[in-house]
């Protein structure tokens, strides 16, 4: 990506095909192993971007007050997203039917989350739609909930949510209950066969600068080009995770895991997500086995002693070869993969936030531990 160009308010990303590339990447970090492969999200935006056009990425400190955005991405299980492509025209559809249902043009496209495949729709939305992109998201990484946001525990709604599926027929959900939002949503996207594309959270540009969280877009570039130029290393995974420690996420902490090979994955979709674990058999016998428990996105490093990473913190499997991150759905038998945390910021730690998105608010029996507590005095063994 060149060097943003400033023209009044905003600035405007050129994305070559090696930023595309890039971006996926730090899009599949972001996304914990969930969040839908971005390959395909990079596939519509290399798509989209042939046709021309150049994204206005816009800093939150420049949004005006009195703008209007609005999140948007595809919903539904991974699964299902591996076998029917998102339907760009039907995100821009949903959009439109905000502005018409709201009587307001947008002045912006949000992103919800910052990971997986949710990460490139946004983008390809501005191209298409020719609207500012705020560098921001409202979950730090990916989850696989709507409620699950930062815009959510700032005090802001969801509503109204529009879905829109490949046929053309939407639904529009109105509520001042979040988490019946996300109910409701659930069975919809389970009666529009498992996935769907959707607009929500229409927020003004007082409420973006009050709950998103930064930053998140130009963070997954920068880490996309940081596996780029590690998958060389003789060992990707430490080259990342010293990366992000000392230049890309600096004001984070990030940490290896483990290393090893997976030796069982249970997988299965129900209820609208992917749920179910992976067991790493680790290199050195006192660090393993890891159990990695994932509903869409991995929630829980388990290893004999206890915990070693949970979220909110991103939990990321990276292949031990190459450094590239390893999706929940393409977990299998065989592979050696390195596990890696990266601590988010303290908006997303609060005992609000973790009551929306901690380890509890997904039925896990552990409280809240920070990355960086769990991993002093740390030292992961190298990859066999």
């Amino acid at each position: 990506m060149n060097a943003p160009h400033n023209h009044g308010l905003g600035r405007y990303w050129e994305l070559s095909a090696d930023d595309v590339r890039a971006f996926a990447l730090g899009a599949s970090f972001m996304g914990c192993g969930g969040g839908g492969d971005p390959y395909i999200g990079r596939l519509l935006l290399e798509s989209e971007l042939a046709k021309g056009g150049t994204i206005r990425l816009v800093d939150v400190e420049d949004v005006p007050d009195d703008w209007l955005a609005a999140g948007a991405g595809a919903a539904g299980a991974p699964t299902v997203l591996l076998e029917r492509f998102p339907n760009i025209g039907a995100a821009e559809t949903a959009l439109r039917k905000l502005e018409t249902h709201l009587g307001r043009k947008l002045d912006a496209v949000l992103a919800g989350e910052s990971g997986g495949i949710n990460a490139t729709i946004p983008l390809i939305l501005a191209l298409r739609t020719g609207l500012p992109l705020i560098d921001c998201d409202g979950m730090g990484r990916a989850f696989p909930e709507l409620q699950m946001v930062t815009f959510n525990i700032y005090g802001y709604s969801a509503s109204p949510l529009i879905f829109v599926d490949d046929h053309g027929d939407s639904v529009i959900i109105e509520s001042s209950d979040n988490r019946k939002i996300e109910r409701l949503g659930r069975q919809v996207i389970i009666g529009m066969h498992g996935g769907t594309q959707g607009t929500l959270y229409p927020l003004s540009g007082a409420a973006v600068k009050h709950a998103a969280v930064r930053g998140t877009l130009t963070l997954a570039l920068e880490i996309g080009k940081l596996i780029q130029k590690a998958r060389h290393a003789d060992d990707p995974a430490e080259r990342i995770v010293a990366g992000l420690n000392t230049d890309v996420a600096s004001d984070r902490h990030a940490a290896r895991l483990c290393a090893g090979k997976i030796v069982d994955v249970d997988r299965k979709t129900s209820g609208g997500f992917s749920r179910g674990y992976a067991v790493i058999e680790c290199a050195t016998a006192s660090d393993g086995p890891v159990h990695v428990q994932f509903q869409n996105e991995h929630l829980l490093a388990l290893g004999p002693e206890g915990p070693l990473a949970m979220v909110p913190d991103l939990i990321v499997m990276l292949d031990s070869e190459t450094g590239v991150p390893i999706t929940a759905e393409t977990m299998r038998y065989g592979q050696r993969i390195a596990l890696v945390g990266l601590s988010v910021p303290a908006m997303m730690r609060t005992p609000e936030a973790l009551a929306v998105f901690g380890p509890r608010a997904f039925g896990l029996d552990h409280d809240y531990q920070p990355l960086e507590r769990l991993s002093a005095g740390s030292s992961p063994a190298a990859i066999s």
